[in-house]
């Protein structure tokens, strides 16, 4: 079986670790799509030096595959249109998130390579009744269509359980460059690195960490294994999250600080104090308490409140922040300015051209 290659300096960015926002849908109070507000999101992301997009996962809203929905493709394709707008003179990753049983799964990743998406974030969601082994042949199948992405999503979040001799199979398939681990079990996520690790593929996949509740000692964390009476080290270089879909400038700025603290072995300590209002900022707009039911729309507010939104609208009426929500939400801007962004985004919001999106 042939496999598609990365291109070149996409994978040197991706292997070096960046920031991939997790695109959030931009609705009407109808729920019809709106383009003007999805396309200068799509701007804010790239103004505010995030090093790539992921869209058609969760942040997205799942509900946009769904028959008489029907947005993906829609969304796809202005994602990908106002990334090829910016003329940018650097590697920007553009991540599709693709879902569901092996038929749909191809389709998906033909429809994210039609429009010029590099990877293929391969959720393992909703597939219970797959084997592991049919798991794996699912991979082979989208990974000869575009180059992969995986997913653990954990059995703590929602996943379910994928043993290690699962992820030993998936790390030999040739064009997986990057896995995404939502690691809030550190047992499984042992299965994940130790197994990039004990395949010899450590030079060729990166991890990027998707657990919000611990995002900057995921960053920080260097896992050691003794392979053959060699130490072999993997961290995780970036993250692909949707808590990043909200405040992004500062975002970068932390991974920065981040790496330099990981290079140059100095201020672990205090980073990982930082860590901590990071994850109070999450609970706030993930709704931690409420077993995360007002994830999306608390991302939606904080965007609305920056003017990037018109309102918190969801596909699914389900989807409403939670009580006590807004005043959480609330308390950690006050608390943490210095992990927002609002200064930013005014000065972005005066300088972009909108009317033609109008």
């Amino acid at each position: 079986m042939k496999f598609p290659d990365l291109d070149t300096a996409i994978n040197k960015l991706l292997q070096a670790g960046t920031i991939i926002p997790a695109h959030p849908l931009a609705l009407q109070e109808d729920l019809k799509l709106d383009e003007r507000r999805q396309r200068i999101l799509t701007q804010y992301y790239i103004a505010s030096g995030a090093g790539g997009l992921a869209v058609g996962v969760h942040t997205t809203q799942f509900e946009i595959r769904k028959p008489g929905i029907d947005l993906l493709e829609r969304v796809l394709k202005i994602t990908a249109d106002e990334i090829d707008r910016a003329n940018l003179n650097h590697p920007f990753i553009k991540v599709a998130g693709i879902v569901g049983p092996t038929a749909q799964a191809i389709k998906e990743a033909e429809l994210a390579t039609q429009y010029g998406y590099h990877l293929g974030l391969l959720s393992m969601g909703g597939l219970q009744a797959y084997s592991e082994a049919e798991l794996i042949e699912r991979t082979q199948a989208v990974a000869s269509i575009m180059p992969i992405f995986g997913f653990y999503l954990q059995p703590a979040v929602g996943g379910r359980l994928l043993s290690y001799r699962f992820w030993r199979a998936f790390v030999e398939i040739p064009n997986v460059y990057a896995i995404k681990v939502a690691a809030f079990n550190r047992y499984q996520t042992l299965d994940v690195v130790r197994a990039v690790c004990d395949s010899g593929t450590s030079d060729r996949i990166a991890l990027y960490t998707g657990n919000d509740d611990n995002i900057v000692a995921d960053l920080l964390t260097p896992y050691r294994f003794t392979i053959g009476g060699q130490e072999v080290e993997k961290r995780f270089v970036g993250g692909l999250l949707g808590h990043w879909a909200v405040w992004t400038k500062a975002a970068v700025g932390l991974l920065q600080e981040i790496k330099l603290g990981n290079t140059n072995n100095i201020n672990i300590g205090n980073l990982l104090s930082e860590g901590i209002k990071i994850t109070d900022m999450n609970a706030a707009v993930f709704d931690s308490s409420n077993s995360f039911h007002g994830c999306i729309p608390g991302i939606h507010e904080v965007l609305r409140r920056q003017g990037l939104l018109e309102g918190l609208w969801c596909l699914n009426p389900n989807e409403q922040l939670s009580p006590g929500q807004l005043e959480e939400i609330d308390r950690v801007i006050q608390s943490y300015p210095e992990y927002t962004d609002d200064q930013f985004v005014r000065g972005f919001l005066k300088k972009i051209d909108i009317t033609t999106h109008e």
